[in-house]
C-alpha cells in the first residue's frame, strides 16, 4: 500500500499534493519530524513516499533537499541541494500533472529558501501564498485535517479561490492577529548577543508562535537567530532552531552541518536539533560559541 510520509510544513504540504496526484495515492499523509526520524522512531514500511525528510531505508521513494540528509548509496526517487523539496518532485513528475503547478513550485520555493523581501515579512496578509504558508505550524497533531485539507485545495484551485475558503481565511486572519502579539513577545524575549540574536521561549508554558521571519527584521545587526524552546508540555526536550538573517547575509556557520553535531540537521541557512533537557547546559553554549565565532565550517 502507498503512504505519503512528510512533515508538517507548507513544504510537506506541498509535496503531499503532488504526490497524491503523481502516485495517485488514496490512504491519509503519514506527518512526521525529521528527529523522529534521525532517531528510527518512526515505522516505515515497504510502500512509504518520503518527502522533505531524512532518508529511510525501508521506503520506496525518497525525495528531500536537506544538505545535512545527502546519502551515498542508490535509492529510488531524487535528491538535490534546492530551494524546496515541491520542487525536486515537481521536476521528478513533470510530465504526470493535468494541473499547472508552476506557481505554486515558485513561491514554496520561495518561501522554504526564505527569499522574502522585507515587505513580505513585515505584511503576509498581502501575499497570499506568504500568508498561508504562516497557518502551517507544524506543533499540533490537531491540526491534520487542516493540513489535508489544505493539500485537496491546493490540488484543484488557485491561491485566489484557495485564500476564500471559509478554514483558510479564519486561519490567515488569526494569524495576522497572533502576529502583532508575537512581535512584542519577541522584542520581550531577545538578547543580542555579538552578531547572534537569542530568543529563549522556555519559560512560558504553551510556546508562543508566529511570523518566523520576523525576528531578522526585528535584529537588523544579527546575521543569525537562535530560538530556544521545550519540545512539548513535559519539557523533557529542548528545540534548538538556528537560522541565517535573511536581511543580513553575513552568516559564515553551515547551520545544518553544525547541528548534526547536536542530534539535528538541516540546509547550510537554517535547521534545528532537539535532544534531552540534561544536555541544554552543554549543547546550547556550544552551538552558540561556534555561531558567535562566525568561522566557515565547511571542508
Amino acid at each position: 500500500m502507498k503512504r505519503i510520509v512528510t512533515r508538517p510544513d507548507f513544504d510537506g504540504v506541498v509535496c503531499a499534493a503532488l504526490l497524491y496526484e503523481a502516485e495517485n495515492v488514496k490512504g491519509p499523509v503519514k506527518w512526521v519530524e525529521p528527529n523522529d526520524m534521525q532517531k528510527g522512531l518512526v515505522d516505515i514500511q515497504e510502500g512509504d513516499i518520503l518527502a522533505n525528510l531524512p532518508y529511510d531505508e525501508r521506503c520506496s521513494l525518497w525525495f528531500d533537499h536537506h544538505h545535512t540528509n545527502r546519502i551515498d548509496k542508490p535509492f529510488k526517487g531524487a535528491f538535490k541541494i534546492a530551494p524546496s523539496a515541491a520542487g525536486i518532485v515537481f521536476e521528478y513528475y513533470k510530465d504526470r500533472f493535468k494541473r499547472d503547478y508552476s506557481e505554486l513550485i515558485k513561491e514554496t520555493d520561495k518561501i522554504d529558501s526564505a527569499d522574502l523581501s522585507l515587505d513580505e515579512v513585515l505584511h503576509p496578509e498581502k501575499y497570499g501564498f506568504v500568508a498561508l504558508s504562516m497557518t502551517i505550524l507544524g506543533h499540533d497533531e490537531y491540526d491534520e485535517l487542516y493540513w489535508h485539507r489544505l493539500i485537496d485545495l491546493l490540488r484543484k484551485f488557485d491561491i485566489n479561490r484557495i485564500l476564500e475558503d471559509s478554514e483558510v481565511k479564519k486561519r490567515c486572519n488569526a494569524i495576522i492577529e497572533k502576529n502583532k502579539k508575537y512581535k512584542k513577545i519577541l522584542q520581550e524575549n531577545t538578547k543580542l548577543k555579538g552578531n547572534v540574536s537569542i530568543t529563549d521561549f522556555r519559560s512560558f508554558d504553551k510556546t508562543p508562535t508566529g511570523n518566523r521571519f520576523l525576528v531578522y527584521s526585528l535584529f537588523s545587526e544579527a546575521v543569525v537567530s537562535v530560538k530556544i524552546r521545550y519540545d512539548n508540555d513535559s519539557k523533557e526536550k529542548v528545540v534548538v532552531s538556528v537560522g541565517h538573517s535573511i536581511f543580513n547575509r553575513n552568516c559564515n556557520v553551515n547551520v545544518g552541518l553544525m547541528l548534526s553535531g547536536f542530534e539535528g540537521g538541516g540546509h547550510r541557512g537554517a535547521g534545528s536539533c532537539r535532544f534531552h533537557v540534561s544536555k541544554a547546559e552543554d549543547y546550547i553554549p556550544k552551538i552558540l560559541d561556534i555561531l558567535l565565532k562566525n568561522e566557515p565550517n565547511e571542508n
